[in-house]
């Protein structure tokens, strides 16, 4: 695994602190009521949420709350150039992370996976523990353990490509999770699936970290406008989480909607991400001043 690092460390508090926050149904919790859930001084959980989402102390806790969530339905991306979409383009919005993708189409090719030799480890992220898994072309599966235990997240990622050979392997994931963790560089992917899941994972990399969009737009922009159900069985069916931003999906009203390995994962990685773009900005502002 890659080494502890103190950021990462902290999801178990930051976990509780967002089943606190689901738990109020809709109730403000102070700071103060939040530490409280989780055994803390309220300058202790400041502390961690402000490592966790590098942001100041001051504006650490506001991006863990229901009202952050809500404030999503403010940055759905509209897309100028089609009309027909609110689904972003990659291409159009500067990322330090970038994704290079290579597809396999499943039932044409490989059923089962058969063929496939994939390599596998588990690595430590703000998150919790994540599973990654690599095949010649990339990485191909990215799973979290820490609300369902490394076991069933395990089986579930083999369970995708029954006939394939499975290997652990730390080299074959470890630059692409490194520069994943860090949010730089370039991490190369293998979409694994049918064609329509596919289309439908290549329309999901095109929404930018700080953004969402909703399942009708996606089935808008692939050309299936009926097709929302289908569409949404392909989102929850999406092998590499995280990179391919299936937690950018909500409901049209802001509702988080479902997500295959835990809600409080996907809270999680909309807050981390809204703190990265909040510094982001900041930083380039600081930068404009002087």
């Amino acid at each position: 695994m890659i080494p502890r690092n103190e950021k990462n460390g902290h999801y178990s508090v930051i976990s509780q602190a967002i089943k606190s926050i689901n738990g109020s149904k809709g109730a403000t919790l102070s700071l103060d009521e939040l530490a409280d859930a989780v055994e803390m001084s309220g300058a202790q959980l400041q502390s961690v949420i402000s490592c966790w989402a590098g942001v100041s102390p001051q504006s650490s806790e506001q991006f863990l709350s229901l009202d952050h969530t809500q404030q999503l339905t403010h940055c759905r991306y509209s897309d100028s150039t089609n009309k027909d979409s609110k689904i972003a383009i990659h291409e159009n919005v500067p990322e330090r992370l970038s994704v290079r993708w290579e597809s396999i189409n499943l039932n044409e090719w490989l059923p089962g996976g058969k063929g496939l030799v994939i390599s596998w480890d588990w690595f430590e992220s703000p998150f919790g523990d994540i599973l990654a898994m690599a095949c010649g072309n990339g990485l191909c599966g990215l799973a979290f353990a820490a609300e369902c235990g490394h076991e069933v997240a395990f089986a579930d990622m083999c369970n995708r490509w029954p006939q394939a050979d499975f290997n652990q392997a730390t080299a074959a994931a470890l630059i692409s999770v490194k520069s994943m963790l860090e949010q730089q560089g370039c991490v190369k992917i293998c979409l694994i699936g049918s064609s329509f899941d596919i289309k439908v994972w290549e329309a999901l990399l095109k929404i930018p970290s700080g953004h969402f969009t909703t399942y009708s737009d996606i089935a808008s922009y692939i050309g299936s406008t009926n097709a929302q159900r289908a569409v949404g069985g392909a989102v929850g069916r999406n092998p590499i989480s995280w990179i391919i931003p299936c937690h950018r999906v909500l409901r049209k009203s802001g509702a988080l909607g479902g997500f295959h390995w835990g809600l409080p994962i996907k809270r999680a990685l909309l807050a981390w991400e809204a703190a990265h773009c909040f510094r982001s900005k900041s930083n380039q502002l600081t930068e404009i001043a002087t």
